[in-house]
């Protein structure tokens, strides 16, 4: 994955600076940035610097005065063409290599410059083409232009071990560089992924809501067309039978409407096999989860403040009792060990609460494949049933599923 397939992100919004000599980079930022003039003034200080250091010794070891100006001209020169390395990396590095052969005044400007090849370009051929030539240069220098305070052979050592430094720390910025890079591009493939596995998840909760309405509503729906055929191929049926068959497929309408607007957040999960055929649980069986939870080794408290359970719309029900399921489990699978509490309030106007809190495990639990889209989920079911569900971490850091679901009167 590539920079350029994701335009909206900005320069500004990068994990760190970007490489305008990397190809993923370059297009986005054809001008130098205040970083860029930062760095480039930097670097052209840095080579003066060592270049009045070279010059004040050239000037002590007796050279004529003609040739000290001629060195610190050409060196000005060489540390001024350092503002063209982003430009032309390798062609100013070989430039300033054979300058600094016959002007010591351009050693700092020709080392920079092979310093600019190895962060800003490939080592084959490019970085070897440069340093290569800087080790021809390293000693060659030494017998055009000797300096009597030291040893011949001591230039020649002292002028290898910097190219090889020079280049070896070039290198090593650029590695880290593309680091940064792939680190980026890496970050900005699991962002994409993540929201695709949630996007999968609501399409098979959506999936699912589809079935559960077939479940549901295909006995009502049913009675209401058996009903209104016998109408239609007996008219002159008596008129109580007649009353009857209307009321029954008001009725089943009537019904069916409501079963429509609570059911739609109901989800059965797929490949549920035999569940298909047994009764969908509702709230009255919360008992006989919380009791499967313990008789399964957990810790479960279980405190439920609604006078008549049955008396809870099936929808409902069978929402609550789904959100209370999925919160064991995830409970179970995240906190092994802890006592997982559930709590349940509500009455008719008012809706109907639904907590499973639990505190934090006593040691690490080890990560487990596609955490979070059961919760994905539950809030799609909450949600398209008329209410709400929140979930996330408590002061103490436990965690818990909070849930809130109409209860029509």
């Amino acid at each position: 994955m590539r920079h350029t397939e994701h335009p909206w992100l900005l320069p500004s919004a990068m994990a760190g600076p970007l490489d305008p000599e990397l190809p993923a980079d370059r297009a986005r930022r054809p001008r130098r940035t205040v970083r860029d003039w930062v760095v480039d003034t930097l670097v052209f200080l840095l080579a003066a610097f060592i270049g009045l250091l070279a010059s004040d010794a050239t000037d002590k070891v007796g050279n004529p005065d003609l040739v000290v100006l001629l060195d610190q001209v050409v060196g000005a020169a060489a540390c001024a063409a350092l503002w063209l390395r982003r430009r032309w990396p390798l062609g100013l590095s070989l430039v300033l290599t054979a300058v600094g052969v016959v002007a010591p005044v351009a050693a700092g400007a020709s080392l920079l410059g092979l310093f600019s090849v190895a962060v800003h370009r490939p080592f084959r051929p490019q970085v070897a083409l440069a340093f290569g030539a800087g080790l021809v240069a390293a000693v060659a220098q030494p017998f055009i232009r000797p300096d009597p305070t030291t040893g011949l052979w001591a230039n020649v050592v002292t002028g290898l071990v910097m190219m090889l430094l020079v280049t070896g720390w070039g290198m090593l910025v650029r590695s880290r560089r593309q680091l940064v890079v792939a680190l980026r591009e890496r970050a900005l493939r699991a962002e994409s992924e993540a929201e695709l596995r949630a996007e999968q998840a609501q399409q098979r909760a959506r999936e699912a809501i589809a079935r559960e309405m077939h479940d549901v509503l295909a006995h009502r729906l049913t009675l209401l067309s058996v009903h209104a055929g016998a109408l239609e191929f007996r008219p002159d049926a008596p008129p109580a039978q007649v009353a009857r068959a209307a009321g029954v497929i008001r009725d089943s309408a009537h019904e069916a409407l409501q079963d429509l607007r609570q059911i739609i957040g109901v989800l059965r999960a797929p490949g549920s096999g035999e569940e298909g055929d047994r009764p969908q649980p509702t709230l009255a069986t919360l008992d006989a989860l919380v009791a499967e939870s313990r008789a399964a080794g957990m810790k479960v408290a279980l405190d439920v403040a609604v006078a008549d359970p049955a008396a809870v719309p099936a929808a409902t029900g069978r929402t609550a009792y789904r959100i209370a399921q999925e919160a064991l489990t995830n409970a179970r699978k995240h906190a092994p060990g802890t006592e997982v509490t559930v709590t349940v309030r509500g009455r008719a106007g008012d809706g109907l609460t639904v907590e499973v809190a639990n505190p934090a495990p006593d040691g690490p639990v080890p990560p487990v494949p596609g955490s979070g889209q059961g919760l994905i989920g539950l809030t799609e079911r909450a949600t398209l049933a008329g209410g709400r569900l929140d979930h996330g971490r408590t002061p103490d850091g436990g965690f818990a599923v909070r849930s809130w679901l109409p209860w029509h009167p």
